[in-house]
């Protein structure tokens, strides 16, 4: 939990090595990663190594970097929307829509954002594992022909993409985007914000129901004032 008065800071570790990220003088924010091990990324501990190391480490940072911003740029264009959430044609074979709101959709996205860190990617068992208990299912009652299904109608979504030669998948540079923004937006921004506009006023903070009843009565009267009465 983060209070007043108190600097927050991030910490990722990896083996013995750590990115750590703080505001320096409470002003910038600091990104610093620590390698105690070169072995740990595949490069020797001699002086010679050291330009390979750097590129590493530059490449290791901005990879966070990246992932930061990301998660904080939500902008998706209408077409772009409905591109995703309808269904798509691509070179004659037809990908069903990727509904807003649709449970195993939800899923689907939100495992997509974990796969998206995985460097040799993920096989379809591994889609089983991960979504399935987000739904409330078995494994086993994900058949092989259930997955082939979802990953088909992902990567001809352009989402995911199959791994030359292997049977394995990646999460594209475009599948990343959308599936954060979309999971994000409906765990965060639509379930929250309905749950305080329909639950008991006492469950929850009621500064977004009192907002929406003073537009009401705004608009109420309006209608009054051009003499104009509301559907029944």
């Amino acid at each position: 939990m983060v209070r007043q008065g108190v600097i927050p800071s991030l910490r990722v570790d990896y083996k013995t090595n750590n990115i750590k990220q703080y505001f320096k003088e409470g002003r910038a924010l600091r990104t610093e990663l620590t390698v105690h091990d070169p072995y740990d990324f595949g490069v020797g501990r001699k002086l010679e190594n050291l330009s390979a190391l750097r590129k590493r480490g530059f490449a290791t940072t901005r990879r966070v970097l990246h992932v930061q911003k990301t998660s904080q740029d939500f902008a998706m264009s209408e077409a772009l929307f409905r591109e995703v959430t309808g269904p798509q044609c691509v070179n004659g074979r037809r990908a069903s829509a990727l509904k807003f709101g649709d449970p195993v959709v939800f899923a689907l996205f939100s495992v997509l954002v974990l796969f998206r860190l995985l460097p040799r990617g993920f096989r379809s068992r591994d889609l089983r594992e991960h979504v399935a208990p987000l739904l409330g299912d078995d494994p086993s009652q994900w058949t092989q022909g259930r997955l082939t299904y979802q990953l088909r109608r992902l990567r001809l979504h352009g989402l995911i993409e199959r791994v030359d030669q292997t049977h394995r998948y990646v999460v594209t540079d475009r599948g990343y985007r959308v599936a954060l923004w979309m999971s994000r937006c409906q765990a965060r921004v639509l379930r929250p914000s309905l749950g305080q506009l329909l639950c008991a006023p006492s469950c929850f903070d009621q500064t977004l129901c009192e907002a929406i009843a003073r537009f009401d009565k705004h608009v109420q009267r309006y209608f009054h004032a051009a003499h104009l009465r509301t559907a029944a």
